[in-house]
């Protein structure tokens, strides 16, 4: 098995596991039992289990968005369609939630990289939406609703969070619409 297919195996096993379990209740052992690469070919595609879990939450984003983006652009790059995908998302089996708040929450400033790789998502995240959304400051808010309910949905079991921040972003895109954009006092999107 070469270096590529080992990382391949061995980050799908390490999605899978720390996505189902955490990263900390996953050792490196099951890791290597669930991807059938030895420990010493493990250990030479990643030599800390942090640099397993930046590489796992570098590949989740860019498969995370590719689907947010592809769905939403086929639904041509409706702002709404997000809250679609979501509850598409939070319907699916096996939904924990947002793998970098997870990981986050399990390892928070002790981990630098996966602070880095969380911050990193959620900025691309707001990113996007401000090319689905203007003026800044509501696309910020829609950000606030995608975040909102994707934590609520994890907590709650109820993927019909997603339909009631749609409503939410509805009555939103209405009042940009009308030209009514609420800011925060004191704050710009450049302070994000």
């Amino acid at each position: 098995m070469d270096h590529a297919e080992a990382t391949d195996r061995l980050l799908d096993a390490a999605g899978k596991l720390f996505y189902e379990r955490g990263v900390q209740a996953v050792g490196m052992d099951a890791i290597r039992a669930e991807s059938g690469v030895s420990l010493k070919r493990l250990y030479q595609c990643f030599p800390a289990k942090e640099a397993l879990v930046e590489a796992y939450l570098r590949r989740r984003d860019e498969r995370w968005r590719a689907s947010l983006t592809g769905y939403v652009a086929a639904r041509g790059n409706d702002p709404l369609a997000v809250f679609d995908w979501l509850h598409a998302w939070f319907s699916e089996p096996g939904f924990r939630g947002c793998a970098f708040i997870n990981c986050f929450g399990e390892l928070g400033p002790n981990a630098p990289g996966v602070t880095a790789a969380a911050r990193a998502h959620k900025t691309a995240v707001r990113s996007y939406l401000r090319t689905l959304a203007a003026p800044d400051a509501l696309a910020d808010q829609l950000f606030t609703l995608l975040e909102g309910a994707t934590v609520t949905a994890a907590i709650n079991g109820d993927p019909a969070i997603a339909l009631t921040s749609k409503a939410a972003a509805r009555a939103l895109l209405a009042q940009a619409a009308a030209g009514v954009v609420d800011q925060p006092p004191g704050r710009t999107s450049a302070d994000w």
